[in-house]
């Protein structure tokens, strides 16, 4: 069993080597693809100094859709299991082991992790405590390193081409399809998003897209009020 490793980037040029150095470690990957959504900073030749450390790959797709990046990666990925991965998430040693320990079970089409937010501020402490209160109520997040057996991706379409909440729509497929499983091993993930901005007003703008979502407002006319503040 191959595990691929995708990664959408934009502009990551001060988390990307962080994440890779992460990821260089883990002993259970077969390959990196990255998706670069078009950034102008110094991601893309932060990156191409991995290119020889491990089997990583850069595609280059020039537009900023995470959903898009992501189904791009697939078609470029030659695993049976695609662990989706954010550029400013990092595995720990062993998440690898832990997917393939539970994607041996045929009736398994995916899971994903626990999530430490990064940061000792209250606001990163209260992410990381509201996350598994969300999981309990069936919102399940990108953050959180989605990781699919192929076979089920490519069944069900995978990732359609949402700018946001992307993660969301693909998780309520995969669970119609068979078990989704929640792996108790934390990856982190940065706080950035609610830092020196006002944590309250951030977060409320997240909650009435979320809710919007929910309502049955497009994906793609969300999106157009949505910000890449990542």
């Amino acid at each position: 069993m191959k595990i691929s490793i995708i990664i959408p980037t934009l502009n990551e040029e001060l988390t990307i080597e962080k994440t890779l150095d992460a990821i260089s470690r883990l002993v259970n990957v077969d390959e990196i693809v990255i998706v670069d959504g078009g950034s102008t900073d110094k991601t893309i030749e932060k990156i191409e100094n991995y290119e020889e450390i491990k089997d990583t790959k850069l595609i280059r797709i020039g537009q900023a859709n995470r959903g898009k990046q992501l189904h791009e990666g697939t078609k470029n990925a030659k695993g049976d299991v695609f662990w989706f991965i954010h550029a400013d998430t990092r595995p720990k040693q062993g998440s690898g082991s832990e997917i393939k320990r539970y994607m041996k079970y045929s009736e398994v089409v995916g899971g994903n992790f626990e999530i430490i937010f990064s940061g000792k501020s209250r606001w990163a402490r209260f992410l990381t405590w509201l996350y598994p209160q969300l999981l309990s109520m069936g919102l399940v997040y990108g953050d959180s390193a989605f990781f699919v057996r192929r076979e089920t991706y490519e069944e069900i379409g995978g990732f359609r081409e949402y700018p946001l909440f992307e993660d969301v729509d693909l998780y309520k497929r995969l669970r119609k399809r068979g078990r989704f499983v929640h792996i108790k091993m934390p990856v982190t993930t940065s706080s950035r998003r609610f830092e020196n901005r006002s944590f309250i007003w951030t977060f409320a703008k997240w909650s009435i897209r979320q809710g919007l979502y929910w309502l049955g407002v497009p994906p793609k006319f969300l999106g157009k009020t949505y910000k890449q503040i990542r």
